[in-house]
């Protein structure tokens, strides 16, 4: 089953405005940049959102994508980075945390900012897991 981007983001922007965010305008199609900086207080987040795709190999390109771009945002003045994802992909990152295990565990040391939030695209559903990088291992 996928999930498209557009649906894990509405999600993600319901949420975030419901726990008392401010949250940037949704952009163009096309238009590149961060998909969603959300600010309270002197939190900053900027968050890459991607969907969840039936094909391995999409998943395993957006996932490495999301984080590069994701990463990027430190020189934005990002406080947090955030890669946010359907729920979907929470049943494969304790295996591909794994898989790369030393290399993932120093991303997370190296950017202690990282994280990756679940988001439940379902019906009806508006539910955040945050989780730091390492939480994975």
């Amino acid at each position: 089953m996928s999930v498209a981007n557009d649906l894990a983001e509405t999600v993600l922007r319901h949420w975030l405005k419901t726990n008392g965010y401010s949250v940037s305008k949704t952009r163009a199609y096309g238009e590149n940049g961060v998909d969603v900086i959300a600010r309270r207080g002197r939190e900053a987040l900027y968050i890459e959102v991607i969907g969840y795709s039936s094909k391995p190999s999409k998943r395993a390109r957006d996932f490495f994508e999301a984080f590069f771009r994701a990463v990027s945002r430190l020189k934005d003045g990002a406080n947090f980075c955030v890669i946010a994802m359907p729920e979907e992909y929470g049943r494969g990152l304790k295996q591909r945390a794994a898989q790369y295990d030393i290399a993932w565990r120093r991303i997370g040391v190296a950017f202690p900012e990282l994280s990756i939030w679940l988001v439940n695209c379902a019906p009806g559903s508006c539910a955040i897991r945050a989780f730091t990088w390492n939480d994975w291992l």
